[in-house]
């Protein structure tokens, strides 16, 4: 029992990192269609832009205070990542908004391909650590076959998760540009016919979704303390199955879609096998999308004629 508490507390704390990450793919298809396939690697690179705010902030400014150091990291880092999106935006999907719908897909696969070898030139193929942050551990129980801890790290990650969320939910549901973003979702045409900005509300939200991404590789590099080129694959492509999985296109479902992704891979690591921890995430999709096509929150697409 120990052991599965434990177990619990870590998957929630990495579900929820896959849940930030997995808003900006939902975002981006819900009001464009698209699926932007680079928005991994931009998660990869808002953690090396991390890293060396970190470096720059306690090296260079002398900053001593993790909470304040984490606190400006967490602040420029999404200002810095919000830019890089933006200008990504622009680039490569705009010039190809309305070309066949293969052409955005191609140019966000490429997008991806030149940021992972554009860090790996830079930053170079080694991993990078980061010297630890909010080590310190609570011990909730002791004295059994397993000591149940919960670190200081996994408080700070669920707990600007859940402020971000709130926010976040507060943004889309109740501000004049959340109710442009669910316009533009519902019809974009009409949207602009009313007087919308669709553009500017289409980079509004690669902005939103690249800020939720750089939060996601702040938590990631507290979490795990080291970051490489090559960790916007596998983080991007479970937190895009964890959208699909709670329904694309659905913010309540990319969130809980996350926290299901994370809680499998480590219960499955705990009790069957770590070799396989990936192969069990994906079959959970697979399952839940034969019985579930539109994934769990997921609402069934209706086709405009």
């Amino acid at each position: 029992m120990e052991n599965f508490l434990q177990q619990l507390i870590n998957g929630v704390t990495l579900g929820s990192i896959y849940g930030l990450i997995a808003i900006g793919y939902t975002m981006v298809y819900g009001i464009i269609g698209m699926i932007n396939f680079a928005h991994g690697d931009v998660f990869m690179v808002s953690a090396f832009i991390a890293m060396l705010l970190f470096l720059a902030v306690t090296a260079f400014l002398g900053v001593s205070s993790l909470f304040l150091a984490f606190f400006i990291i967490l602040i420029a880092g999404m200002i810095l990542t919000s830019l890089w999106s933006w200008t990504i935006e622009r680039i490569a999907y705009r010039p190809l908004r309305g070309s066949f719908r293969l052409a955005p897909l191609i140019s966000a696969i490429g997008m991806s391909i030149f940021l992972a070898n554009f860090v790996q030139v830079v930053q170079g193929p080694r991993n990078k650590p980061l010297p630890p942050m909010f080590n310190q551990v609570i011990q909730l129980t002791s004295g059994g076959e397993f000591d149940v801890t919960l670190a200081y790290k996994q408080i700070v990650i669920v707990a600007v998760t859940v402020v971000l969320l709130a926010v976040f939910w507060f943004v889309v549901q109740k501000t004049p540009l959340g109710r442009a973003q669910r316009a533009c979702e519902q019809d974009r045409k009409m949207a602009a016919l009313l007087g919308i900005n669709v553009d500017r509300t289409i980079s509004i939200t690669f902005i939103i979704g690249a800020a939720l991404a750089s939060v996601a590789g702040v938590l990631y590099l507290v979490n795990y303390g080291v970051v490489s080129f090559s960790d916007g694959f596998i983080p991007g492509v479970k937190a895009f199955t964890a959208a699909v999985l709670g329904g694309i296109g659905s913010i309540p479902g990319a969130v809980l879609g996350g926290l299901l992704i994370g809680l499998v891979e480590v219960l499955w690591s705990a009790y069957v096998s770590s070799d396989y921890k990936n192969v069990a995430a994906f079959s959970i999709l697979i399952i839940a999308l034969i019985f579930m096509p539109s994934g769990l929150l997921g609402k069934p697409e209706i086709e405009k004629v």
